[in-house]
């Protein structure tokens, strides 16, 4: 019998195409919208990472399922220098990539996958740093990489020397971050010689623990379980990415047995699906933080008492109870309370329309209307960024600021939102993808990231210099930093800081080995289903 939820004819229409047998089984996972590509290192957005680097990649190092614990990866072993300037990574040997319709490896996995895989991102003459329009290999450059990075060296086949230019706290973290996945040079050479170098960030190629199958753009998207992956194949089969950008729909389709995992289900249902027996509600504190980021290049945002004004005008508990229905905290901070550095002495911004006004007429600010940029999709950060939009709009007017609600699809909004001539405010927000504080303070806010993942375009020398510095020393040295840069932070305003949420996943009954991830991705590596 068939180990799979439903005999549907919806469902039915998402296994076109697998070859499947009578005992395959199938887990469906309805994801809330589409990747913006399968080149994990090309982008910064979770959903796209749930659908690229996570099923199809390995990197060097990894993190252990539930936790921030670096373990190996593809790399079995690793050697650092007393002085951390050099990382020796030693390979696991006989590492099997994917295999697809187009394309069959001749070798495994060695040191040339692992130097292309950084050096296309670090070197402009690489073919492939600039595949395709407007690669900007966001990560990579927020995290300040071409500086840190002096070489990469190939040892013997398998052994991979990194040479930074100085020592680097987080930087065997990074390493274990989605921009780090790990590509088949072979492929990409293979891709190069037909002219067809674009299907790298279309048609991906790996060494994980599902291969790629196909992808139906805005609807689905199909893997199957690596056969010879090097960590054993896994429990399922086959797994679907249902893609279902409503709420409301994918938790019809949980309840009805259509999809067998859903994210970011409405909060206000999360009660309802906690009391179905077919179901099993897991939920964590996130580690993330939801914001409105001014774009402080363009007038009147340049200026620190208007964005003071405006976080004073923000009712960020009346948010809390309307959008995550209690669910969250106040966010105070850019980072999360639960990460070491965090800054306790720090008071919020008070909501105070009165003084709000004030401000903004000591300002010498009149009649000001802007933007406000709502997201499409729902985050672990914004449950619905409409309807906190709506919020904040009700609040600006309270003060006299008229203020437009926009929004574009996912892709084209994080595209767009990056642009230095942006107008207004964006609604965003961020789960960390290493544990570390620098993934935030620089990432979000480091100059290096201006034009990228900084949404606020915000380039404070004072800022900059602390989380600078905080890369290297010990954790009470980089503690003692990053409190002082978020002094500065809170001082110069650059974000509105909203909420930091808990994070709730609704599943089958059924469905076991899921670890929620402190990260805020989805891993299907050794999930099942039982019987």
């Amino acid at each position: 019998m068939r180990k799979t939820l439903t005999s549907t004819l919806a469902l039915t229409a998402l296994f076109t195409g697998f070859a499947m047998t009578a005992e395959a089984k199938t887990l469906v996972y309805c994801s809330e919208g589409s990747p913006e590509g399968f080149d994990p290192a090309l982008y910064t957005a979770g959903t796209t990472f749930d659908a690229s680097s996570k099923p199809v990649y390995n990197r060097l190092v990894e993190f252990k399922r539930g936790t921030t614990e670096v373990i190996p990866g593809l790399a079995e072993s690793w050697e650092v220098s007393e002085d951390g300037t050099e990382y020796t990574f030693k390979l696991r040997e006989g590492v099997v990539l994917h295999s697809s319709d187009s394309f069959t490896p001749t070798r495994t996995l060695n040191a040339d996958d692992v130097i292309f895989s950084f050096e296309r991102q670090l070197d402009p003459e690489n073919p492939f740093h600039a595949y395709v329009e407007g690669a900007s290999w966001e990560y990579f450059n927020g995290m300040s990489m071409p500086d840190l990075i002096k070489s990469i060296d190939k040892v013997d086949d398998l052994t991979v020397k990194f040479v930074l230019n100085r020592a680097e706290a987080p930087f065997l973290a990074n390493l274990a971050m989605d921009f780090a996945s790990v590509m088949s040079k072979e492929y990409a050479d293979s891709l190069a010689a037909s002219g067809s170098e674009s299907d790298l960030n279309q048609k991906p190629i790996g060494s994980g623990p599902f291969r790629f199958v196909a992808y139906q753009p805005d609807a689905v998207i199909r893997y199957q379980a690596h056969a010879d992956y090097w960590d054993g194949k896994q429990p399922i089969d086959d797994l679907v990415f249902a893609i279902t950008t409503d709420a409301s729909v994918r938790q019809q389709k949980l309840t009805a047995g259509e999809c067998h995992v859903m994210p970011y289900p409405n909060p206000a249902d999360v009660a309802s699906l906690k009391g179905n027996a077919d179901l099993q509600v897991m939920e964590q504190q996130g580690l993330n933080v939801g914001y409105l980021a001014y774009n402080t290049q363009q007038a009147p945002f340049d200026d620190s008492r208007v964005r003071k004004a405006l976080n004073m005008a923000i009712n960020k508990e009346a948010i809390l109870d309307a959008v995550f229905q209690g669910a969250g905290q106040v966010a105070v901070n850019p980072i999360p309370p639960t990460m070491w550095s965090y800054n306790d002495a720090i008071e919020d911004d008070p909501y105070d329309p009165e003084a709000a006004k004030k401000l903004l007429a000591d300002a010498g600010v009149s009649d000001l209307s802007m933007k406000v940029w709502a997201m499409p999709v729902q985050r672990p950060y914004n449950p619905n960024a409409r309807r906190m939009a709506e919020l904040i709009q009700a609040d600006f007017d309270a003060i006299g600021v008229e203020a437009e609600i926009v929004s574009y699809e996912w892709g084209e909004y994080l595209e767009r939102s990056k642009d230095v001539n942006r107008d207004g405010a964006v609604l965003l927000g961020w789960t960390g993808d290493n544990g570390d504080p620098d993934n935030f303070l620089a990432v979000l806010l480091g100059c290096d990231a201006v034009g990228g993942a900084n949404r606020a375009q915000w380039c404070n020398e004072e800022f900059n210099d602390l989380i600078q510095k905080a890369k290297a020393g010990t954790q009470d040295e980089r503690t003692a930093l990053y409190e002082e840069a978020q002094v500065v932070f809170k001082r110069e305003a650059p974000w509105a800081t909203i909420a930091h949420s808990i994070v709730h996943m609704p599943m089958r009954a059924n469905v076991e080995g899921y670890i929620m991830d402190p990260l805020g991705g989805h891993w299907f590596d050794g999930v099942d289903l039982a019987e």
